[in-house]
């Protein structure tokens, strides 16, 4: 049903961050999650008229509904029931916390949550805890077993970082263990308590990406990336390689959709910040991303379906053809594009070139983004970089 969205119209993803309160205190942070709620998040009121609005942008929009950890608003389940009487698809991202406990999954099943996703940054409560710093691996194995048994659909979300990086094998097989039906892989972009931490080099992530084409291969589960559209062309120039029919097509995109297939579905563009993306704060402003918090309007005062529509920010970055540098010259861009939030991140300008991607476009001579660079060394089984 997501196969043909146009995103000049409408987004796949629509995230609301109903909260930054959380009891966790996790050092890759995108929201820099305290433990009390702020003072002007949106009311009850407030999000229920967001959400008849967002109910606007057509049939089965999907919504997530994150933070901090939703969890902590006392009206959640409204919430969720009221997306779900107005027709969204509403899905939730909670933290990994005692909170999260079998009777609170079945409650939120019975609401009307349609999918849950729970982080996983390491495949043992020692990596994992060591990373998030705080105790929640029991927790979020916990929540996934409950998840399981209320046939409420699973999803895992890992940061890929120096910290992480070698554990991806080994949360692979933890992600197929649980039964999830996807597995969402977060390029770290460095915003809030991430700019702490280490990236992981251009070359390496090339290859990470090609390992991950083979796990997308060979899993039951699907596989997308989040702040790494790249994935979509290392995808690409893998099934030319491979002499395959489709090879025209991207296989997978950035799509936090409902179904799995959607996120497979090789007749869409990639989706990034604005382009089939939006993101509400907790206080109202519409962002093109949580990773690219430059804010196009607020829904106290504008509904989100005029602000994606018809914001300038929004509309600059649905057109790849204003990307500059080697990302507006590289000939994946409308089915890539790059990472508009890390280019905002690093450089202050969401339409440069993202420097996590190390490929250059044949024939290419202009300027090239800042490299980024990391201690970090070759990661085990990520050995395969093209050169090209």
């Amino acid at each position: 049903m997501f196969d043909h969205i146009d995103t000049d119209r409408r987004p796949v993803v629509l995230i609301w961050e109903v909260t930054q309160a959380c009891e966790l205190a996790c050092r890759h942070c995108r929201a820099d999650a305290q433990p009390a709620r702020h003072p002007d998040e949106l009311t009850t009121a407030e999000g229920k008229r967001l959400l008849e609005d967002a109910a606007e942008f057509g049939e089965n929009q999907l919504v997530v509904l994150s933070g901090g950890d939703p969890l902590t608003r006392p009206d959640l389940l409204e919430l969720v029931e009221h997306g779900d009487d107005l027709g969204l698809r509403m899905t939730i991202t909670p933290s990994g916390t005692r909170s999260l406990s079998p009777d609170c999954v079945a409650d939120l099943a019975d609401a009307g949550v349609r999918r849950m996703a729970l982080s996983l940054d390491g495949a043992t409560a020692a990596t994992h805890d060591a990373f998030r710093g705080e105790e929640s691996f029991a927790d979020t194995i916990a929540a996934a077993a409950a998840a399981a048994d209320e046939g409420l659909p699973l999803q895992i979300n890992t940061t890929v970082c120096a910290d992480t990086v070698e554990e991806l094998p080994a949360i692979r097989d933890r992600v197929r263990d649980l039964g999830a039906v996807l597995w969402s892989v977060f390029f770290l972009v460095p915003v809030g308590r991430g700019r702490v931490l280490d990236p992981i080099a251009p070359g390496r992530a090339e290859a990470v990406m090609e390992w991950l084409q083979g796990v997308s291969e060979s899993e039951p589960f699907g596989v997308k990336t989040t702040e790494a559209p790249f994935y979509r062309r290392v995808g690409l120039q893998r099934a030319a390689d491979a002499d395959e029919p489709n090879a025209d097509e991207p296989n997978a995109d950035e799509s936090n959709a409902d179904e799995s297939n959607a996120e497979a579905s090789p007749r869409r563009a990639g989706i990034t910040a604005g382009r089939g993306f939006a993101f509400v704060s907790h206080t109202g402003e519409v962002y093109p991303s949580g990773f690219l918090p430059e804010s196009a309007g607020n829904v106290r005062d504008r509904s989100v379906v005029d602000v994606y529509r018809n914001a300038d920010l929004f509309e600059d970055l649905r057109d790849p053809d204003a990307y500059r540098g080697k990302c507006g010259a590289c000939e994946f861009r409308h089915v890539c594009g790059g990472s508009r939030s890390r280019a905002y991140a690093m450089t202050g300008d969401p339409l440069e070139s993202d420097p996590l991607c190390p490929y250059i476009p044949e024939g290419y001579e202009g300027s090239l983004p800042e490299t980024i660079t990391t201690s970090s060394g070759p990661a085990n089984g990520f050995t395969s970089v093209r050169s090209d």
